[in-house]
């Protein structure tokens, strides 16, 4: 082992004792290398000229507008979850279902899959649950262990599920490391890796995943012979659409600008923050003048997204398109007004973004550090060492992502995904990013395998948020038993993507290829 190895040996093991002694991981993350560059460079084995580009790095990172569109998705997803949307969702979802174990359990399902699309925050997605579903559930005879399990995989389905925060930080990671890796192998034209190939890309795994779940439910929630058909309480139609329509065409609106290029990732999730700050507002107490001036902001929202989908958003503004759009621009800042005020008078707003605020100030300290931590690894030459390992495995690129997902998976025993994704990609992701490997699907793999860790124990960050609300008759016990079928069905689901790429490339290619 070379001095070099050395340095980078004792260098990743400070690393995880910093971030596993409860300091935060962004000091740990950003202190550890600083700390090794000095000492290496003391010894001669380390060129401090190095650092020298980390202001560089930094100022990409805080001039990057895909970036910009991490704190407009937690924006959305906190206004939507303190906008108490989901409680009236799955209320009506039970009541359709009956009440029976089977219905509950899938109510509970496509109730997360619907908030996972619009969300994507698992914290609060996971507290709701337990909170909202978790007493329906054991109400109509779900097993606590059960319950247990399917409140914390449910509550993770945000991650892999877009619009996901998750898939723009791989979105940034994956194309900036795709380009220089492929550039260093000799291909200076490669296709550029978009955040909406990646949202492409995880639809239909997500979807598989949610499937897996729904054929698990309802194999083990069968009712007994015996059981008596319990009786539905009428739901008239315009409550269900009243409920469901509008976070629905939010998402829609969000994706399918996205999907459909009339909007960037950042443009989309500024929508989106707009759509949530309109279905907050038009839900809060109040008068009714504010609410049609909300209701008309949403619908010329949603008149600007079919305009640009019917390609006619470069029309000139003295063109009949141009004007609708100048009137709909018009009457979205008046109900953007209005919703911000009344969300504000009744103290949603401050909170959602004091919330917003801090989650983004984590995520956006974690790029920053990470940024002098691939600097420091490539200062000791790891990008050498790793691609030197890499080509000496027996396999060939299949191994060397086995290998990958296998530490990916070990990690999430112990880390957060934001601090994986911005430690394992630039540093073991080039030598696989420099070969003909789909970039997407390799993206996909890593957020299927980065769900997985939010469940696995000691440390599955969903685990840690259920037990925080959870009934004290539920144990811990419990709670670990209860997600190990679910941690084996994202594993399975991930070894059918593995086996299947089609199943992550074929959207994106058919939509932008």
């Amino acid at each position: 082992m070379t001095v070099e190895a050395g340095f980078l040996l004792a260098m990743l093991v400070g690393l995880f004792a910093g971030i596993l002694s409860g300091i935060p991981a962004m000091l740990a993350i950003a202190g550890v290398p600083m700390l090794t560059a000095l000492i290496g460079a003391g010894v001669g084995v380390f060129d401090l000229d190095f650092l020298n580009f980390f202001p560089g790095r930094v100022w990409g990172v805080m001039s990057n507008r895909l970036l910009m569109a991490v704190p407009l998705f937690v924006l959305m997803g906190v206004l939507l979850e303190r906008a108490r949307l989901a409680e009236r969702m799955l209320g009506v979802l039970g009541r359709l279902t009956g009440g029976s174990a089977r219905g509950m359990g899938l109510s509970v399902l496509a109730f997360s899959t619907l908030i996972a699309a619009s969300t994507g925050i698992i914290g609060a997605t996971v507290v709701m649950l337990v909170l909202i579903s978790l007493p329906a559930m054991r109400a109509a005879g779900v097993d606590k262990r059960l319950a247990a399990g399917l409140v914390c995989a449910s509550g993770t389905l945000g991650q892999v599920i877009p619009p996901s925060i998750i898939l723009v930080l791989l979105g940034d990671q994956i194309g900036n490391v795709y380009l220089e890796a492929q550039q260093a192998a000799g291909n200076f034209a490669p296709d550029p890796v978009s955040v909406g190939d990646l949202f492409a890309g995880a639809l239909v795994p997500g979807l598989m995943l949610v499937g897996f779940y729904a054929v698990y439910l309802a194999i083990r929630l069968k009712p007994a012979h015996n059981a008596v058909p319990t009786p539905r309480d009428p739901v008239p139609m315009g409550e269900v659409v009243f409920t469901f329509l509008p976070p629905i065409l939010l998402i829609l609106a969000v994706l399918g600008s996205i999907l459909a290029g009339v909007a960037t990732t950042t443009e989309a999730a500024g929508l989106g923050a707009i759509g949530a700050l309109f279905l907050a507002g038009y839900g809060t107490e109040g008068g009714r003048t504010g609410r049609w001036a909300i209701a008309a902001g949403a619908l010329a929202a949603l008149v600007l997204v079919g305009i640009g989908l019917a390609g006619l958003g470069r029309a000139g503004a003295g063109s009949i398109a141009g004007a609708v759009a100048l009137g709909a621009g018009a009457l979205i800042g008046l109900g953007t007004l209005a919703a911000g005020w009344r969300t504000w008078r009744a103290g949603l707003l401050p909170g959602a973004m004091e919330e917003t605020i801090r989650i983004s100030g984590m995520v956006f300290g974690i790029v920053v550090a990470a940024a002098l931590l691939s600097l420091v690894f490539r200062g000791f030459g790891g990008d050498r060492m790793v691609a030197d390992l890499m080509a000496g495995l027996p396999g060939g690129g299949m191994t060397a992502i086995a290998l990958v997902m296998a530490l990916i998976f070990v990690l999430g025993f112990i880390l957060e995904a934001v601090e994986i994704i911005y430690i394992v990609v630039p540093l073991l992701g080039p030598p696989i990013l420099g070969t003909d490997i789909s970039p997407v699907w390799f993206a996909i793999l890593i957020a299927m395998n980065l769900q997985t860790s939010f469940l696995t124990p000691p440390f599955g960050f969903a685990l840690f948020y259920f037990r925080s609300v959870a009934p004290r008759d539920i144990s811990t016990v419990d709670t670990y038993r209860g997600v190990l079928p679910f941690v084996l069905l994202q594993l399975m689901a991930l070894g059918v993507l593995i086996a299947v790429p089609g199943l992550a490339t074929w959207l994106p290619d058919l939509i932008f290829r």
